[in-house]
């Protein structure tokens, strides 16, 4: 079934999602404040989420609509503007709306989760944020559970993929550093995953409220490090010792919900992502 859809905030994400909904035959509009075209076959709407005419941009019988905005920095003042504020303003233009009720998918983020100490997390696990990010995510989904409208949302990991490959380079130019002591646990999704995570939720007959976005695989950082020297054909990093004050764990965040669900990933853990991207660089040629 082909639908009418909504991408809000057409940045990393929210491109490739609309690229890969347009490509499988739905009618999409991609949101974004800057001028200039989302994608070929992605009609493109240049409009602020906070302006006050803003339904008048929205397309009428809208029957999905993802929520993908980012924050212009990461001040308390600009998440609470793209998240809270921005994220009231659009539920607001669809719950005033006779007619069809669009599904809304909104892409929350793991750190809602305040747990340090390497401890598995799922989606009944507590929320008790300690910095601004956190806090104003769990207050943007709070506004999104309270709306009449089915919603759904994916709580993502770290995001990497094409031209986000921050631990890539650091191996590359030796700049990645070992902890030595206790573990620590990261958390990621491919972009392409976390695109496909949402578009099979907006596909579901009847989703759950809540998913974690992850891959199968809470890594410890130094594995991942490791890996990617050997990958690369480089020595492993140096070792270095940790930094004063209690150590910081991380948290081992679970995919059983998603995949659940159903949702097969096409980078299940963090070797086929990074294999992938290396691969892909290696082909361009030097330089890349």
């Amino acid at each position: 079934m082909a639908h009418r859809i909504l991408v809000a905030g057409c940045g990393y994400t929210g491109t490739a999602l609309a690229v890969r909904l347009a490509a499988e035959g739905h009618r999409v509009w991609g949101l974004r404040r800057t001028a200039g075209a989302v994608a070929p076959g992605v009609e493109t709407l240049s409009a602020d989420l906070l302006d006050a005419g803003l339904g008048a941009r929205v397309p009428e019988e809208i029957d999905r609509v993802f929520y993908t905005a980012a924050a212009d920095d990461g001040s308390e003042e600009a998440y609470r503007a793209a998240y809270v504020e921005a994220l009231d303003r659009l539920l607001g233009v669809l719950e005033a709306r006779g007619g069809p009720r669009p599904r809304v998918l909104f892409t929350s983020s793991t750190s809602v989760h305040h747990q340090r100490d390497g401890s598995a997390v799922d989606e009944d696990s507590p929320t008790q944020p300690e910095g601004h990010r956190g806090r104003i995510m769990l207050e943007a989904e709070a506004r999104l559970a309270r709306s009449p409208l089915e919603t759904v949302a994916l709580r993502l990991g770290g995001i990497y993929g094409p031209g986000r490959t921050r631990f890539i380079e650091a191996v590359r130019s030796g700049r990645a550093r070992r902890t030595r002591g206790a573990p620590r646990y990261t958390n990621r999704i491919h972009r392409d995953d976390a695109a496909g995570a949402l578009a099979h939720l907006a596909a579901l007959p009847a989703p759950r409220p809540l998913y974690l976005g992850v891959d199968d695989d809470p890594a410890e950082r130094d594995e991942v490090l490791s890996w990617l020297a050997a990958r690369l054909g480089m020595p492993p990093p140096p070792d270095e010792e940790p930094g004063p004050g209690p150590h910081d764990a991380g948290k081992r965040c679970s995919n059983a919900r998603l995949r659940a669900s159903g949702y097969v990933f096409r980078y299940p853990d963090f070797r086929a992502g990074y294999g992938a991207l290396i691969d892909a660089s290696d082909a361009s040629g030097p330089g890349s």
